[in-house]
């Protein structure tokens, strides 16, 4: 029972359990939620959002917690964040997972904040996750997020522009963090030690010796991951623990334990991220980076024939008639790497991206058949011309079909100059190739040949028959 503002005693609101509250007695903990902060001050990293004088601060500082998405990789602290906020707002914290939870569960967190309500407390719902609730769970916040019901904090590895709804959205502070930076894992990764270490002399242990040389290959492998830091940390030491071996980790015990996990999400923003650094470096002419961006996404498990795929495209779109052995090396790529498979033929996509970078650009087909499909969406279905149409039987020949086409090869240079576009069209240029390569080489051809078509048709010379 509590007392009220009268000094009578009333029933208590009910609880949720708060996302921080300790587990029983005997019930193990993983290393990373032992060391979460229990104020914002002990935080490691995210000072763009939680130093002096930032923004996230600054609305603490004054009362003022938001419903906000909380949008950074794994294990750059969203929970360990939303925790700090509710206990610095002095909130019920109830904590829901996306990936298990229903509206019902929903629901009834907003019976428990409207109970909450009566009583001046205030309810912070955190959803781990929230890019996983589709549009109708979504919408399940809505109201209770606008009448300030429950304060929503939202984390994801989604950018949520494209995974929470626009009107969720708009209703919420966006912040972003980021992997966490050397410096800060190091110190996460002393504080574990010391940690480890105080269990095992409390065991009668001899302390766990952990060197720089063995934080740095941890930090190496976490790709500022703080869980994933603190893991391969935790599962170092578990290892010594079965084998009472007391010597200094070394580096090479971390590698051997831990395998590298690069950030990839083949159907999330960073999936388009990696295939767009990738198609930009080829654009750009530098091998460096398209070499590094095409190993970056087949070391993080991407389908090698996908990568295929994006370099055949870009032969196409960005290199050209520039140099028209490109679109041949993409396809030889393609198909090497279906005879040999990983890994020895992902070796022809890095040798295809490499030439890629380093061939003359031009997007001329690109823009030829942009421009193309903006005319036939205009303008139809336009007839084609009596005499580049097929003449097969009488009928169409007296009809007109094929009257007047003359066979370019028995003109001079194999060019008639005759009109290949219809009337109502005639003078439209499509293709307008650029000045680099083989494609360069041509252009002035092509002005002379377009000129000619323009005059008219040439004459077809004494003696030579069309077939």
């Amino acid at each position: 029972m509590e007392e009220d503002l009268f000094g009578e005693e009333r029933p208590a609101p009910p609880r949720p359990r708060e996302a921080a509250e300790e587990p029983g007695d005997g019930e193990f903990r993983p290393l990373a939620d032992r060391l979460r902060p229990g104020v914002l001050e002990e935080l490691l990293g995210q000072e763009d959002l939680v130093g002096p004088e930032a923004p996230l601060t600054r609305l603490l500082r004054a009362g003022n917690v938001p419903s906000m998405v909380l949008w950074g990789p794994p294990g750059c602290g969203k929970t360990t964040l939303a925790r700090l906020v509710a206990t610095h707002a002095n909130a019920d914290l109830v904590t829901l997972s996306a990936v298990t939870s229903s509206v019902r569960d929903v629901r009834a967190v907003v019976d428990v904040a409207k109970s909450n309500r009566k009583y001046q407390r205030r309810t912070i719902l955190f959803i781990d996750e929230i890019h996983r609730f589709n549009k109708a769970q979504q919408d399940a916040f809505l109201p209770h997020v606008e009448a300030g019901t429950i304060t929503l904090v939202g984390a994801t590895t989604e950018n949520p522009s494209f995974s929470v709804i626009s009107p969720l959205l708009s209703r919420c502070r966006v912040f972003v963090l980021k992997p966490l930076a050397a410096r800060d894992l190091r110190e996460l990764l002393r504080r574990g030690v010391e940690m480890l270490n105080e269990d095992r002399r409390k065991e009668g242990q001899a302390p766990l010796a952990c060197p720089e040389e063995a934080l740095s290959a941890i930090v190496g492998l976490s790709d500022g991951d703080a869980r994933r830091a603190l893991g391969m940390l935790e599962l170092a030491e578990s290892v010594r623990r079965s084998t009472g071996d007391d010597s200094p980790l070394q580096r090479e015990e971390i590698a051997r334990i831990a395998q590298r996990h690069l950030l990839y999400d083949k159907t999330g923003e960073e999936h388009f991220n990696l295939i767009s650094a990738m198609h930009k470096t080829l654009r750009s002419s530098d091998p460096h980076g398209a070499v590094y961006w095409t190993q970056r996404m087949l070391s993080a498990g991407e389908d090698p024939r996908y990568v295929a795929r994006r370099l055949i495209r870009f032969a196409s779109e960005d290199v050209g008639l520039a140099d028209p052995h490109a679109l041949p090396q993409a396809v030889a790529a393609w198909r090497a790497y279906e005879s040999l498979g990983t890994p020895e033929g992902e070796l022809a996509l890095i040798q295809a991206a490499a030439y890629l970078a380093l061939a003359p650009k031009s997007n001329a087909c690109y823009m030829a058949q942009l421009a193309a499909q903006k005319e036939i969406g205009k303008s139809g279905s336009l007839p084609v011309p009596l005499h580049l149409r097929n003449a097969p039987t009488g009928l169409m020949k007296d009809l007109g079909y094929a009257k007047g086409y003359t066979y370019d090869h028995d003109h001079e240079d194999a060019f008639a100059a005759k009109q290949g576009l219809p009337d109502e069209i005639a003078d439209r240029e499509f293709f307008r190739p650029g000045r680099a390569g083989w494609e360069g080489e041509r252009a002035e051809l092509l002005r002379r040949w377009d000129e000619q078509r323009r005059r008219g048709a040439r004459k077809k010379p004494e003696g030579r028959n069309d077939p």
